[in-house]
């Protein structure tokens, strides 16, 4: 008997890891085509107008629509079949698609290119729409992952999703401009229409072992805010992970609004095409090393001090106007990019019931898709007319020349030198909060989600309510979330026998 149920353990596990397989084939494919799109529209724009204002309107509105949609998203992935949603979002980014392909033909370049005209805008919103709903299969992806993959797996599960990202990045950071420049706006359109066709017709013989979800009574709208807020505040301490990554995102925002000016003050336009593909590389190697190592037992503390690293790193790859130094610095910083994302995906991923992961994981890419271009919008003027102005000039120099050396571009490296500084001290001082040692805890304690697949089979009539109390096993045994023990001598919470046991 024994032998038989291992044997059948064995079978579903290996469906569910084909299954999984699957959908990050199919998630590469679907975010290479809308990411190389939205670049080629970036390209083609401002090739063709030579309007930064152009191009930073369509930035700053593809982010804001993130922002925007992303808790819509997450009660829509909650609501129905992860395989549903992943399907609607193929064909809602073909059909936007076809959409431009069809205003590209009808009107000539020079009215599309108009920026003062509605062709304009209404050819790039088309195309933001069929980029940013990809970010729907992006949240169905995570809960996906709680779905298939046991909980001990889970991290090097979002270690191989930060992969599939880095590969995206490195392709369409290469082929965009090479579409752009070799076959035009017209027959980029066609390989983006014809890579999402090719994206939905492989969706359909993905089978994903999973149960019809339960309609959550007190989720009526699309847009559930409430639902989202009580999911959080249910795990202590994970509203305060969320505030720290949004608080991650502005900081990288200064990071993001300053890359490319001073990347192209050491670089030709070619090189600095090159520098890019070779520092996205980084996002390649740090998921593949979570993927292979994991994050620990403590994925919160390891994202600490990754945090940590990554402020002290852009603190100093700026200190000189050296090359190599800047190139190789870009690359180490990306490579902490992954293990922070899937640090927080996977304590999401067991702290909160399967049942509300998709409105949690909306919440938190709304919050932190909005962060990252409120600080560019606000640190590029302020670099402009204040602080490089005075790097330039006698006092500057006077006062950090002894530091920052001289060159073309001090005032931004001022600029990525405190901010890698105000990094390590929020983070530095994160571990000394209330908030990281109750989630911590939580995160210790917290048994697998009987919802998922991977956790065991749910019941059919399991609500909401029922997972929310298997999930948080503090509140389950009358005790206060609060409530702290001593440490054991290996660092681990010290547990009662049959806590260790069933584990």
């Amino acid at each position: 008997m024994s032998a038989a149920l291992a044997t059948l353990e064995s079978v579903k596990g290996s469906i569910q890891t084909r299954a999984f397989a699957n959908v990050l084939v199919n998630t590469l494919i679907a975010n290479v085509t809308t990411s190389f799109l939205w670049f080629a529209l970036t390209f083609w724009v401002y090739i063709e107008t030579q309007s930064v204002l152009a191009t930073g309107v369509i930035g700053g509105a593809y982010m804001l629509l993130i922002a925007f949609f992303s808790m819509v998203f997450g009660t829509i992935v909650d609501r129905y079949r992860k395989h549903t949603v992943m399907v609607l979002s193929s064909v809602v980014s073909a059909v936007a698609f076809v959409a431009a392909g069809l205003l590209y033909l009808w009107q000539p370049e020079s009215a599309l290119l108009d920026l003062g005209g509605p062709w304009f805008w209404l050819f790039a919103l088309v195309i933001l729409c069929g980029g940013v709903i990809e970010q729907l299969r992006s949240i169905a992806l995570s809960t996906t992952v709680t779905l298939l993959i046991p909980e001990e797996r889970r991290a090097n599960a979002n270690g191989l999703v930060g992969t599939v990202q880095g590969i995206a990045f490195l392709i369409t950071s290469v082929f965009s401009g090479l579409s752009i420049g070799f076959l035009g706006m017209g027959w980029t359109l066609a390989i983006a229409v014809a890579a999402m066709v090719l994206t939905f017709v492989h969706l359909l013989f993905v089978r994903i072992p999973e149960q019809a979800p339960q309609r959550d009574p007190q989720a009526p709208s699309a847009l559930d805010f409430r639902g989202s807020v009580a999911a959080i505040r249910q795990a202590p301490g994970l509203f305060a992970l969320i505030v720290f990554s949004t608080f991650n995102n502005l900081i990288g925002g200064v990071y993001m609004a300053l890359m490319d000016p001073y990347g192209l003050t050491l670089f030709s336009a070619q090189m600095w095409g090159i520098v890019l593909a070779f520092a996205s590389t980084g996002f390649l190697i740090g998921g593949a090393l979570v993927a292979k190592f994991g994050l620990g037992r403590r994925p919160v503390r390891t994202m600490l001090l990754i945090v940590i690293a990554m402020g002290v790193l852009g603190s100093v790859f700026m200190l000189r106007e050296w090359w190599p130094l800047f190139a190789v610095g870009m690359w180490l910083y990306m490579m902490m990019v992954p293990p922070v994302e899937a640090a927080e995906q996977t304590v999401i991923q067991k702290v909160v019931p399967f049942a509300r992961q998709g409105r949690v994981f909306g919440m938190a890419q709304a919050m932190e898709a909005a962060a990252a271009p409120v600080t560019a919008f606000l640190i590029a003027p302020l670099a402009e007319f204040l602080i490089i102005p005075y790097m330039r000039g006698e006092q500057g120099r006077m006062d950090w020349g002894w530091l920052l050396g001289e060159g073309e571009a001090r005032g931004i490296a001022l600029l990525c030198l405190f901010s890698g500084l105000i990094m390590v001290i929020v983070a530095g001082l994160a571990f000394l909060t209330r908030s990281y040692h109750r989630l911590s805890e939580l995160y210790e304690r917290a048994p697998a989600d009987p919802g998922s697949i991977a956790g065991g089979p749910a019941s059919e009539g399991a609500d909401v309510a029922q997972a929310d109390v298997a999930l948080d096993p503090i509140a389950a045994r009358g005790g206060r979330a609060d409530d702290q023990r001593p440490e054991g001598p290996d660092g681990s919470a010290d547990q009662p026998p049959e806590t260790r046991e069933s584990r």
